[in-house]
């Protein structure tokens, strides 16, 4: 009798995952059924051996459960709480009802699309990971990445009409208009990027039809696992607002330095009407910066209803630039047109004649009057106080709340490298710079650079605490670090994460502290040392070139100090 592997996945519910141990247990000793277990996160791993003596794993639970490790196996996925209330049921299936494992048979096409809210860094890394456990497994695959400049290697109608399914590893909104009657599943960048494999084998298993084209539906709906669902929340929303709001917050900020580069402090006087520094602040300040929040807006709604949510979100965030209610005012603007949006188009139906109407005409209109009498009657004004409040506080930081301040927003930058934490202090600073507070943006960006400068340091001046493939990879991590992609840490943390990570908080919140107490200020939201040189980019240039350096050396030392000598 072959053995049974049980893989248990317990999350938040460790206790079940217990009982859902001693159950199976139980229950396979009473049918003298071989079987063995692993428990994630934590429990001992199935070893290769096991593996290959078995022809069928039980996946109970949720979250990573290693399932590249079985695309070989007949496979059954069940739930915790299933085991625990009919155990002989759950055994019954895997042993006799057990489904091939995806991927076996004839190769596999499958299509992807990665997008992170900066389109830089974890759009590629998820890609390589899709990529790279794709050619492992034998399938055909083909990867859109979505990035800061567009769609890359776009994929054609033919190549999606042929897939068996289509990946979406994205941390934005992303259109699905053109996959309509397709199998779909979605997650997020970080699923693609930690176990390429395990997510391809979900990915076949769990993939929903997407609906056909003409049948309304929400975005987030189809194909998106529940516990997915869940984990992403306000949270992408708020992500994809800011991927679609950094272009204007950067071409409004360039010109706007370029303009007092050229013009000087007056350039936007009107007395310098005509002249090409004045028209360049007219198209910075007043065209790029007064779109900022109505595309913030306009994006989060965008995400959360699709389509349907894009003209109310924007005319919200028109309205909270108006209102003076600012990048805050935007953001309760795009939330309430996303959901108005979705609700009426969930609850709205009309005769399939008059359907066409509903996206042009009902929604736009009703959602539009939803979102804009909350934002004149209800949002705006409180709003507009509080940012008024922020704005002033943080304008007239110095001292102590200027360190405390800086400590907090470099070390943030650090912490997860491009994660939930990392994302909140970048948006919150780009963010600020549409109502002209572009101290904290230093801070952030400053912070962000040090982690993957600091490795590369490092690696030359402690070379024996880091393997011969780590010390190669620091030139890498330099190069990132100076373009402002903290990801680049991310190999050499996830190494050696309890020394590594505290090392580089402690580098990126001397960073953060002293650009702030120094009145470091940065107009742009990206481009590490390469937007520096630009004229009036950057306010006080040697403070900026002087906590960079700090940060650095802090992250290189405590790194030095903290990691044991390798001996390869």
């Amino acid at each position: 009798m072959a053995q049974l592997l049980a893989v248990v996945g317990g999350g938040d519910l460790s206790t079940h995952a217990v009982l859902a141990v001693e159950a199976l247990r139980k229950a396979a000793l009473g049918r003298n059924q071989p079987i063995a277990f692993e428990v994630r996160p934590g429990g001992h791993p199935l070893s290769e051996a096991a593996i290959a003596g078995a022809e069928t794993v039980l996946l109970v639970g949720s979250g990573d459960l290693g399932e590249g490790r079985f695309s070989t196996l007949k496979r059954a996925k069940v739930a915790i709480e299933d085991v625990l209330t009919d155990v002989q049921a759950v055994l019954d299936r895997a042993l006799s009802g057990a489904a091939p494992a995806a991927g076996t048979g004839s190769p596999k096409r499958i299509v992807a699309i990665t997008s992170c809210p900066t389109g830089i860094a974890h759009t590629f890394m998820a890609a390589e990971g899709i990529q790279t456990a794709g050619k492992a497994l034998g399938y055909d695959i083909r990867v859109e990445t979505q990035g800061s400049v567009g769609a890359r290697d776009a994929l054609t109608e033919a190549e999606i009409a042929a897939a068996d399914i289509v990946l979406i590893a994205a941390d934005t909104g992303v259109d699905r208009a053109r996959f309509a009657g397709k199998r779909l599943y979605a997650t997020t960048t970080k699923a693609a990027i930690r176990d390429g494999k395990g997510l391809l084998a979900t990915a076949l298993a769990e993939a929903q039809l997407q609906p056909a084209a003409g049948v309304a539906a929400v975005s987030d709906e189809p194909a998106r696992p529940a516990a997915a669902e869940k984990q992403a929340g306000a949270y992408k929303h708020l992500m994809t607002g800011v991927s679609f709001m950094l272009p204007f917050v950067v071409a409004g900020g360039l010109l706007i330095a370029l303009s007092f580069a050229l013009g000087g402090i007056d350039a936007m006087a009107p007395g310098n009407a005509g002249t090409l520094a004045y028209a360049l602040g007219e198209i910075g300040a007043k065209a790029a910066f007064l779109l900022i929040v109505p595309a913030l807006a306009g994006y989060i709604a965008y995400s959360v209803a699709d389509r349907p949510g894009i003209a109310p979100g924007m005319i919200g965030g028109m309205l909270a630039t108006n209102l003076q209610a600012g990048f805050l005012g935007g953001i309760a603007a795009g939330f309430i047109a996303g959901y108005t949006a979705r609700f009426l188009n969930k609850h709205i139906r009309l005769h399939r004649n008059l359907e066409g109407l509903k996206p042009v005409l009902i929604l736009p209109l009703l959602a539009t009057l939803v979102t804009g009498l909350a934002m004149i009657y209800v949002v705006g004004v409180p709003v507009a106080a509080v940012l008024a409040g922020l704005t002033g506080w943080l304008k007239g930081m110095q001292g102590a709340s200027a360190l405390v301040l800086g400590l907090v927003l470099g070390g943030m930058m650090a912490v997860d490298m491009g994660g939930p934490i990392n994302k909140a202090a970048y948006a919150s600073a780009a963010a600020l710079l549409s109502s002209g507070v572009d101290a904290p943006m230093a801070a952030v960006m400053l912070g962000g650079m040090t982690p993957p400068l600091g490795i590369a340091l490092a690696t030359r001046l402690f070379p024996r605490r880091f393997t011969a493939p780590e010390r190669e990879a620091g030139g890498a991590a330099a190069v990132l670090g100076a373009a402002f992609i903290t990801e680049g840490a991310i190999p050499f943390a996830a190494a050696d994460p309890l020394r590594v990570i505290p090392a580089m908080v402690a580098g990126s919140s001397v960073a953060g502290a002293l650009a702030l107490t120094q009145g470091v200020t940065l107009k742009v939201p990206h481009g590490g040392l390469f937007v520096l040189p630009i004229p009036n980019a950057v306010t006080n240039l040697p403070g900026a070139v002087i906590a960079l350096i700090a940060g650095t050396l802090v992250t290189a030392l405590a790194v030095g100090l903290l990691k044991k000598t390798r001996t390869a």
